[in-house]
């Protein structure tokens, strides 16, 4: 629609800006399980007028209901009690999550309008390959798995709220302190069901460096010195965590991995729903994150292109939940840029191209690295590429399928192959500390089977006679793509194998002899 696609012209900031405002007029009700919604939003209305709300499912029915002024919030506090408990002892910790019950419970002959809830995960692969076989072309197969996959407006507002609770509790500490979302919650990329990456950012001392500058004094903060910055954001994640844990309503499972490369805490939210990830602001996290999102909203195609090759490569075992040798799914969506960066002419600018667009404003240099690239979307020119999405799958999986790994290595800034400097397997350029490699986990073995099942892909697309399928009721195009492989005639593939290490074609046909459910199940696992 028209009013999505100027949304869609809002710089990542304005974006971020106003969802975090918007999180600060929300609350989050648990409901009574016989409720009426008109009377709920007549009784709400009476603290100020509500500017949006939907309903979710988990561990009963939830309410987010957003206010259009944060005063209505201490108005309907105002109203609220403190648990009676005789049991439990509680933590008077007052904050925007509310248990409403009724109080005259209604009986079962009531009339009950059934509530419409909004999703919060997506459909199970088994599913999904289901309806694609319904679709007329690769393209719109596509489509629809992006459609089911892609964070909806709800989910989005859900992970903003969930940052700005948490930022109820830093700002005991750090007033000034807010709690934003990065990575895949914000960058276009995101799945429903994923992590919550959050970090706290401390950013508006910055703000202040021009303020000083007046009067005659050089006037400044006592403050805690530390002798090094990880040691302040060590001791800072652990009072928080600390805090969480203690005081925090609905945060269970915290934990403190505080000696990991970036220390963060992890804990479940219950009452959004969420596993989350707090660390202390990273500003190159920040600048992925909005490349990404830019790379998302010039060309629909992007997106359609990254949420199939992600969802094919989990299918398929080529990347995990857990950490280990696999790619990821930052890696594998760096491999979809720079695919896109090299069609002839290019769908989307390569990172050099965006720096060269980039004003004043647009300047960062972050740790001595230049990470300035343009914020406004207006000012990058549309790709004059019409390839389809079909032509595009099909040509992804040939191009890897045959590309130079052990030679060259993939670089987004240039948008072209330069040879490695490293001999890891696979090579793929950090796109502002240009010293590391994003994908250097990945082992040979994972590596050829990347290219072994891209190989194996291509040539699905390129044989298959789509009529033939849909006339037999086979899955044809994207639907067999996401089906494990091997299950009509392993004997073929090992043909197409030739010039893969032996040991690899070994793990991979113990892979694929899985059972189909096995597979699946580990497919739809996450």
């Amino acid at each position: 629609t028209d009013a999505e696609l100027s949304s869609k012209r809002k710089t990542f900031t304005e974006v971020q800006t106003e969802r975090l405002e918007q999180a600060e007029r929300t609350v989050l009700i648990k409901c009574p399980p016989k409720l009426n919604e008109k009377k709920l939003l007549q009784y709400l209305s009476g603290h100020g007028s509500i500017k949006s709300h939907f309903f979710f499912e988990n561990r009963g029915i939830h309410a987010l209901i957003e206010f259009s002024e944060k005063d209505s919030i201490v108005s309907l506090q105002d109203a609220i009690g403190i648990p009676s408990a005789a049991e439990h002892h509680v933590v008077p910790f007052k904050s925007r999550l509310f248990t409403f019950t009724l109080k005259n419970p209604v009986n079962q002959a009531a009339v009950e309008t059934p509530l419409h809830l909004s999703p919060q995960s997506h459909i199970p692969v088994k599913e999904l390959v289901q309806k694609l076989c319904c679709a007329d072309s690769i393209s719109s197969q596509m489509y629809i798995l992006l459609n089911e996959y892609q964070l909806t407006e709800e989910n989005i507002k859900l992970r903003f709220l969930a940052c700005s609770l948490v930022r109820d509790f830093t700002r005991a500490y750090f007033p000034d302190s807010t709690v934003k979302p990065f990575g895949s919650s914000v960058n276009t990329f995101g799945k429903l069901g994923s992590d919550l990456d959050m970090f706290l950012d401390f950013h508006d001392l910055q703000k202040h460096a021009t303020k000083m500058k007046k009067g005659p004094f050089e006037m400044e903060y006592q403050m805690k010195r530390l002798p090094s910055e990880r040691l302040a954001t060590q001791k800072i994640l652990s009072v928080i965590g600390d805090c969480l844990d203690n005081f925090g309503p609905g945060c269970v499972n915290v934990q403190k991995i505080l000696n990991a490369r970036c220390p963060l805490v992890k804990f479940s939210h219950q009452p959004t729903g969420f596993q989350c990830d707090l660390s202390v602001s990273n500003s190159i996290a920040i600048r992925c994150s909005e490349l990404l999102y830019i790379y998302g909203c010039l060309d629909s195609r992007v997106r359609a292109l990254v949420f199939t090759v992600r969802c094919w490569a989990r299918v398929h075992g080529l990347t995990n939940s857990v950490p280990g040798n696999w790619i990821t799914n930052f890696s594998l969506t760096m491999l979809v840029m720079f695919f896109l960066q090299k069609r002839s002419p290019p769908i989307i600018p390569t990172l050099d191209q965006l720096k060269e667009l980039a004003d004043e404003k647009d300047k960062h240099i972050i740790g001595g690295y230049d990470c300035s690239f343009v914020s406004d979307l207006s000012k990058i020119k549309p790709s004059k590429n019409t390839e389809t999405l079909d032509v595009l799958l099909s040509e992804f999986f040939e191009y890897f399928g045959n590309f130079d790994f052990r030679k060259n290595s993939i670089n987004l800034r240039k948008g072209k192959e330069v040879n490695k400097p490293e001999s890891s397997p696979l090579y793929i350029w950090n796109p502002f500390e240009q010293d590391l490699n994003i994908s250097k986990n990945v082992n040979q073995p994972q590596l050829e089977k990347f290219v072994a099942m891209a190989r194996e892909s291509a040539w699905i697309l390129q044989k298959e006679d789509k009529t033939q399928r849909v006339i037999s009721k086979e899955p044809w195009g994207l639907a067999a793509l996401l089906l494990p492989f091997g299950k009509s005639s392993p004997s073929k593939m090992k043909n197409r194998m030739k010039g893969i290490g032996s040991e690899t074609i070994r793990s991979l046909l113990d892979s694929l002899k899985l059972n189909n459910a096995n597979s699946l199940q580990k497919a739809v696992g996450k």
